[in-house]
């Protein structure tokens, strides 16, 4: 198992910017991949934005030009800048890994983090 350490969440005016951070740690694994999730009250989880083993990205469109994923390899650590946050961007953000025991493996794993707060008043 992988474990998630998040931070970075907040209160911010709309129109300000958060910058959220993941770090993975465990034994020993490979990662495919790391990625952001959020889940507003009511709501299904849904993606925010996501970055692949070989740096290419996918965002939600409601986030495309205001968020910027970014992933460094080293600290197995995924970070997720976000700025002009609008107040429909309150939502509990989740860190999300794909990953590996090996990098030959082929079954994949998925660990989440426990969750980190955004709240963006108007």
């Amino acid at each position: 198992q992988v474990q998630l350490k998040e931070s970075g969440g907040g209160l911010v005016q709309a129109g300000g910017s958060l910058r959220l951070s993941c770090a993975a740690s465990g034994s020993t694994f490979s990662i495919n991949g790391m990625g952001w999730y959020r889940q507003a009250p009511g709501k299904q989880r849904e993606l925010v934005a996501v970055i692949g083993s070989g740096e290419s990205t996918n965002y939600a469109d409601s986030v495309k030009g205001r968020f910027t994923i970014s992933r460094d390899s080293a600290k197995n650590t995924v970070y997720l800048q976000m700025n002009s946050l609008k107040p429909e961007d309150t939502a509990v953000y989740f860190c999300n890994v794909k990953w590996k025991r090996t990098t030959w493996a082929t079954l994949v794993y998925s660990d989440w983090g426990q969750g980190t707060q955004v709240t963006v008043s108007s």
